[in-house]
């Protein structure tokens, strides 16, 4: 009779501990998935500052391109050839293709019509002849970036 009551205190102790193992190893699962599930969530978050940063290191840079642009407006047509005005325009378009495979796109404004979305009216002009909120001149370039607003363009509109 001993020998059945230890062989059911046995029984009953490995029945504990069988339990005990299958909730620490649903306690060690659980904690190593939480664990993958923050790497994971960590990776993406530090993606989001990079992409973040690199924004506004690119909205720094546009004022320089911006600069660029109003210059080669201005440049007399005399001065077109000359090889520092071309070494100029040729930095000018080094700084558009870098910005270009960043995910820079330029928004366009010159005769479309107004989009609050992307556009910001410093004027309003009347015209006869056009359709009213049509956009006749770009004052200041707008961009997007990966499809999504950086800049508003800043432009002139018809009443």
């Amino acid at each position: 009779m001993p020998e059945k009551k230890d062989e059911k205190k046995e029984q009953a102790l490995l029945a504990e501990c069988q339990k005990q193992k299958e909730e620490y190893l649903a306690g060690w699962q659980r904690a190593r998935a939480d664990l993958l599930n923050y790497k994971k969530e960590e990776i993406e978050r530090m993606g989001e500052i990079l992409k973040l940063a690199g924004e506004e290191f690119i909205l720094k840079v546009l004022p320089i391109l911006d600069n660029f642009e109003a210059a080669e407006r201005v440049i007399p047509e005399n001065l077109q050839e000359d090889g520092n005005v071309k070494g100029l325009l040729m930095i000018r378009a080094q700084i558009r293709d870098f910005l270009k495979n960043q995910g820079l796109e330029e928004i366009k404004s010159i005769g479309e019509s107004f989009d609050p979305n992307f556009h910001e009216v410093v004027e309003q002009v009347e015209m006869k002849d056009k359709a009213s909120g049509v956009i006749v001149e770009e004052i200041q370039k707008g961009y997007k970036i990966n499809s999504r607003l950086l800049r508003p363009a800043k432009v002139k509109v018809i009443k």
